[in-house]
């Protein structure tokens, strides 16, 4: 079985992984976060979003923080914008791509953002427009492509008329994502193979949570069709406010570990990276979720 050679990794940590932390991360510790991801050899970086304060109070600092990051070169910064009043606040803090969602249950529309499906792409089509006029990649997170807190079961049909909206308005990258954490390779494989069926093989992504442990096997399912592009988060940090029950991202750490086993190329120093999710661990007062994570810092320790 060949599968890819090159696998790229982008580290939502700074923004999916510290959004619902209850209590404030200084700004200052995020952007130290950010710039431990660099130099640990993170290109990807989704940084912050703007969105309310009001909704999402961990990320009011959004502009201070896009100002107080260390830019590199060849690093990609990407922020959330749920909105075409958010892209308008983002613009001037020059982010490098943004990222629009939907879900593909109306349910989870509804409870998420309070609006069909049909009306959330109506929303982003003027976003993804300015975005465009701005120079900015567009990347569309298809939410609950593996199942839904509200409606359970989640269809590839489902999937694959999301697909077609997000690619309707002009979406340069679909990531597919489980928001919930409940999918499993075989079915993993058929979500992504409608969206391959529309965008690109370097334009389809996947976003798995490990609520049910499944994280690294599904993504070892997408290697198997040849995907080569996955977020994951520092320390496994976040999860879902609307969705009961989900755990964060797939760890960071994690991923790059089984990569690192399977010969395949990710440009990660992993005690490096070990290092970032310990920071920003300790900074939450806690240990990293990252089981690759805690087996590094117990060895570093005897």
């Amino acid at each position: 079985m060949n599968l890819p050679s090159k696998v790229t990794l982008v580290d939502v940590g700074p923004r999916d992984g510290l959004q619902n932390e209850k209590e404030p991360v200084a700004t200052a510790h995020k952007a130290q976060l950010v710039a431990m991801l660099q130099t640990a050899g993170l290109k990807e970086i989704e940084v912050t979003s703007f969105v309310s304060p009001k909704w999402v109070p961990q990320m009011a600092d959004n502009a201070a923080l896009m100002a107080a990051i260390e830019r590199r070169p060849g690093v990609r910064y990407s922020v959330l914008t749920p909105n075409l009043q958010g892209l308008q606040a983002a613009l001037p803090t020059r982010p490098d791509e943004i990222v629009v969602f939907a879900a593909a249950t109306e349910a989870f529309s509804q409870k998420n953002i309070n609006c069909s499906i049909a009306e959330s792409i109506d929303r982003f089509a003027p976003v993804v427009a300015l975005a465009h006029e701005a120079g900015i990649k567009v990347r569309g997170a298809l939410s609950c492509a593996l199942g839904c807190p509200y409606q359970g079961e989640v269809s590839a049909d489902e999937v694959e008329r999301l697909v077609l909206l997000f690619k309707g308005i002009g979406v340069d990258h679909l990531g597919v994502a489980d928001t919930i954490g409940v999918g499993t390779p075989r079915k993993v494989q058929d979500a992504m193979a409608r969206a391959l069926k529309h965008y690109p093989l370097e334009q389809v992504s996947g976003h798995f949570h490990d609520t049910y442990g499944q994280a690294l096997a599904n993504i070892y399912a997408c290697l198997e069709m040849g995907v080569y592009i996955f977020d994951s988060s520092v320390a496994g940090l976040g999860g879902c406010p609307y969705a009961k029950g989900a755990t964060g991202n797939v760890a960071t750490e994690d991923v790059v570990f089984m990569l690192d086993g399977l010969g395949i190329e990710t440009g990660i120093d992993i005690d490096k990276l070990v290092d970032a999710g310990l920071f920003i661990s300790d900074a939450l007062g806690r240990l990293p979720v990252s089981r690759v994570g805690r087996a590094l810092l117990a060895k570093r320790a005897g």
